[in-house]
């Protein structure tokens, strides 16, 4: 039964998404466009706690040298700072800037007005019993991630979200 639940999550999840979907990330107050690659970067930093370039390069599975590159061009356009490791100066430390977060917490791979025309197909017995599977779903995945973030940590220390 299990089973088969996921494979019709797997078969209806595409269609959702490819009709939602949305391929750019934009600065919400420049307009400016950010590939994926450099928005996932921004989801994975934080403004207050610093992640070193070599363990966001290891986790999300790049050299330290790829991952400066990209980070050079974030720095460049102001959404990322460096600092450097007071323990060694050769280590850099992450932080997300003010425009960083702007941009985080705008981004969507979701383009709101296709979600709007999406749910509008619905009656709204439909659309109360999606929100209530997706939230379902939602629990679900979260509750999935933090168990494979213990797994992942144990004894390694701060792992990028």
């Amino acid at each position: 039964m299990t089973r088969d639940a996921a494979r019709q999550v797997m078969e209806l999840y595409p269609r959702i998404y490819f009709a939602c979907h949305t391929r750019h990330v934009r600065d919400p107050r420049t307009r400016r466009l950010l590939s994926a690659h450099q928005a996932s970067i921004l989801d994975h930093l934080d403004e207050r706690e610093p992640l070193t370039l070599v363990d966001l390069a290891r986790h999300m599975g790049v050299t330290p040298s790829t991952m400066s590159l990209h980070i050079e061009r974030l720095v460049r356009r102001g959404y990322v700072s460096r600092l450097r490791a007071n323990e060694d100066g050769r280590r850099l430390r992450l932080l997300l800037t003010p425009a960083g977060v702007r941009v985080r917490e705008a981004k969507s791979v979701l383009d709101p007005d296709r979600v709007r025309a999406l749910v509008a197909r619905l009656t709204p017995e439909e659309r109360e019993a999606g929100i209530r599977g997706l939230a379902l779903l939602a629990r679900a995945g979260c509750e999935q991630m933090e168990a494979d973030c213990k797994r992942k940590t144990k004894g390694r220390g701060r792992l990028a979200r």
